[in-house]
């Protein structure tokens, strides 16, 4: 029997839950997974460039862990392009360390502490929010790792 996975700590959930080719619509496209924690390694060694060991202890895992997720990642990303696929990011053992915050109405993002809550968008004062964190399904697990 295995061992349970570990948390995985991830700076702030994605601006884009999912990509599609151009011209298809998403519902003629096999769709293609990609865990909240690929995501986040492919992010901080592809994006941010950083080695594996630093990257590693960001996401509070070994390194290990780490080279098998941003290999699963990049081999999800290369099936993406070349197959055509609908990519879809959801799902893992993770915990965020920060919220976003988009505006519906005029686009704004603001970067949140998970304990902080705004009610109305500080630039145009709508109501309309969207909790980042909370379409992946995530927020009082988060604030009580966090705390």
């Amino acid at each position: 029997m295995s061992r349970p996975k570990r948390q995985r700590m991830i700076d702030k959930p994605p601006l884009y839950a999912g990509f599609k080719p151009i011209g298809i619509t998403g519902s003629e496209l096999t769709t293609l997974e990609m865990s909240l924690d690929e995501y986040e390694a492919m992010r901080l060694a592809d994006f941010q460039g950083l080695s594996q060991e630093d990257a590693a202890g960001e996401m509070e895992i070994s390194r290990p862990t780490f080279s098998r997720l941003i290999e699963e990642a990049r081999n999800k990303c290369a099936r993406f392009f070349i197959e055509g696929r609908k990519l879809v990011i959801k799902g893992g053992p993770v915990h965020f360390r920060e919220n976003l915050i988009r505006c519906h109405d005029c686009g704004r993002l603001f970067t949140l502490g998970l304990d902080d809550e705004i009610m109305t968008c500080p630039s145009c004062e709508s109501e309309n929010l969207i909790d980042l964190a909370g379409g992946f399904g995530h927020g009082q697990c988060c604030r009580d790792e966090n705390a």
